[in-house]
C-alpha cells in the first residue's frame, strides 16, 4: 500500500481523535515506532474495553501525573465542546460541567480523576469513557477503515 493511499485511511480512522498521538506514544520520546502503531491500532480496532479504559484515560491525563486534574478536564472540554452564542461567558458553563463531572466521577473526592475513579465510573455509564472529548474512532469509521485495508491486503509489500 502505498503512503498517500495508507495517510488517507489514517485520516479517515483518526478524524475526530484529536489527541491520537500521545495515546500511541508510549515511551514519549515524540515518535510513534512501529510497534506502538500497531499497538494503538489494535486498541482502536480490537481493544478490550480495558484497554480503551486505559487508553482514554492516558490521552486525558495531559501532563502524564497519573491524575486527569480539573485544569485537565477544563482544557479538553472547552476544546471539543461547540461554542454556543449567549451572553453567558462560555468558561463558567464548562467550570460548571467540570464540576458536575466531579461529582460524579471523582469517588475518592480528592479534586481529581485517578484511574481507579475512572474506571468504576466507565464501568457504570460506558458512555463516560469518552467524557472529555474523542479519542477512540467512532465505529463508522472503524468500518471504513477496516473494509478498505482487508480489501487491499495484496497491496501490502511484506518485504518477503
Amino acid at each position: 500500500m502505498n503512503r498517500k493511499k495508507l495517510q488517507k485511511l489514517t485520516d479517515t480512522l483518526t478524524k475526530n481523535c484529536k489527541h491520537l498521538f500521545r495515546g500511541f506514544d508510549k515511551d514519549n520520546d515524540g515518535c510513534i515506532n512501529v510497534a506502538e502503531w500497531i499497538n494503538g491500532l489494535s486498541v482502536f480496532l480490537r481493544g478490550s474495553l480495558e484497554e480503551k479504559m486505559k487508553y482514554c484515560f492516558e490521552v486525558f491525563d495531559l501532563n502524564g501525573d497519573g491524575f486527569i486534574s480539573k485544569e485537565e478536564m477544563f482544557h479538553m472540554l472547552k476544546n471539543s465542546l461547540l461554542k454556543q452564542p449567549s451572553e453567558e461567558d462560555p468558561d463558567e458553563g464548562i467550570k460548571d460541567l467540570v464540576e458536575i463531572t466531579l461529582k460524579k466521577m471523582d469517588y475518592d473526592h480528592d479534586g481529581k480523576l485517578s484511574f481507579t475513579d475512572y474506571e468504576e465510573a466507565v464501568r457504570e455509564e460506558i458512555l463516560l469513557l469518552e467524557a472529555f472529548g474523542p479519542c477512540l474512532p467512532d465505529p463508522k469509521r472503524q468500518m471504513e477503515f477496516e473494509t478498505q485495508v482487508f480489501k487491499d491486503t495484496h497491496e501490502f509489500n511484506y518485504g518477503i
